[in-house]
């Protein structure tokens, strides 16, 4: 678990220059999927740990689908709107690398993976390892969140927009932690960014 901590540490303490690389910028999320691999190759209880057996699908697909469009109504609202109104921008995800990939590819396979990628990384792997540390809940939650939303890749790729992450994963962290079922999470992040990405990717049309 220290593992990708001390690698987001390590980004941030960087020169800028060298922040500037995507394979860089991915290095800290490349570290968690290396230790998450090596603790679950390491724990024969990982599928329950994890909070991924097959029974909890049903309760992953009803609270995931409402906490998905509620977030996803949410956050479409913050960056039409308040945004705008606190004089930021929006447009420039028309060149995110989320952008470059073709619709029908993005929807819903390419936002099903990392949902899947993301929340076995952050909700699954770290949050349930720092709860295993005997960490309060609240701690815990509010400490996966922060290196959810100040995860390297995702502040260079959203900019300012990255602090709708920290709610997101305060949210998803507490669904985690009281229902310990990783389906939850998994779908309400893939429900609010298909949400997301197509109102965007309809507004922004023109440069999308």
């Amino acid at each position: 678990m220290l593992l990708p901590v001390a690698a987001s540490v390590l980004f941030y303490c960087s020169p800028t220059t060298l922040q500037q690389y995507r394979l860089y910028q991915f290095l800290p999320q490349l570290c968690a999927y290396a230790a998450c691999f090596v603790w679950i190759r390491l724990n024969r209880s990982s599928v329950q740990r994890l909070g991924l057996p097959l029974k909890l699908v049903p309760q992953g697909l009803r609270w995931g689908l409402v906490t998905g469009l509620l977030l996803g109504t949410i956050n479409t609202l913050v960056i039409l709107y308040l945004v705008p109104h606190l004089g930021g921008d929006y447009t420039f995800l028309a060149d995110t690398p989320h952008a470059k990939i073709p619709l029908w590819a993005m929807v819903p396979w390419f936002i099903l993976f990392i949902a899947a990628m993301v929340e076995l990384n952050f909700r699954g792997f770290l949050l349930g390892r720092l709860l295993a540390l005997k960490l309060s809940p609240p701690t815990a939650v509010l400490t996966s969140a922060l290196l959810f939303a100040f995860d390297p890749f995702l502040v260079a790729t959203f900019q300012q927009l990255h602090w709708i992450a920290l709610w997101d994963g305060l949210v998803w962290g507490t669904l985690w932690a009281a229902l310990r079922n990783l389906y939850v999470t998994i779908v309400a992040h893939a429900v609010e960014v298909m949400m997301l990405y197509g109102v965007m990717r309809a507004i922004l049309a023109a440069n999308w």
